[in-house]
């Protein structure tokens, strides 16, 4: 099996488009949002996937800040790493993952591991992710843990605290080569 994440471009940004709506019904399993009265998972009054597609447009208007990747297994999409540095990124940290999904029939046979580390590899600092509060997402919580371990050998930090974003879980680690 071949794992490979490539940087998004203009030609194949309809791939994350597309897997994003299925991204956030996965997310409402866990914070129990509920589809707008359109059937959008999106608080704005979006009325059309198509209207959807139109937020991810950042994604691709700052190169020199956002990445989003796409995971490849065997040359189809399996899913997507949104990482952000910069103004994007938050305060104290070098690179930042907005956002990481992976479609349901690739999970739990080592590609999410495989593909985070290839993102984290892309640059070296100080990264940072957060996921829902500790003990909401246990399954996010467990492949964080493990996938951070073992990529920066035991060294990272994991805190309860405020964030952007609300009350979260946050992980922390620097992968910069001496």
């Amino acid at each position: 099996m071949e794992i490979k994440v490539v940087l998004a471009k203009e030609e194949n940004k309809n791939i994350i488009k597309n897997l994003y709506p299925l991204y956030l019904h996965d997310l409402s399993e866990v914070y129990g949002n509920l589809p707008n009265e359109y059937g959008i998972y999106e608080e704005e009054p979006i009325k059309t996937l198509a209207e959807q597609y139109d937020v991810q447009n950042i994604w691709f208007q700052n190169p020199e800040y956002l990445f989003p990747f796409i995971i490849m297994v065997d040359g189809k999409p399996a899913g997507f790493d949104l990482v952000a540095t910069g103004k994007y990124a938050p305060k104290g940290l070098d690179y930042y993952v907005y956002e990481f999904f992976l479609l349901r029939p690739y999970r739990g046979i080592g590609i999410a591991p495989n593909a985070a580390k290839q993102v984290f590899d892309k640059f070296y600092g100080k990264w940072g992710l957060y996921v829902a509060p500790s003990g909401k997402n246990l399954r996010a919580e467990k492949f964080w843990r493990k996938t951070i371990s073992d990529y920066a050998d035991g060294v990272f930090e994991e805190k309860q605290g405020p964030t952007f974003d609300g009350e979260r879980l946050i992980f922390t680690f620097n992968n910069t080569k001496v």
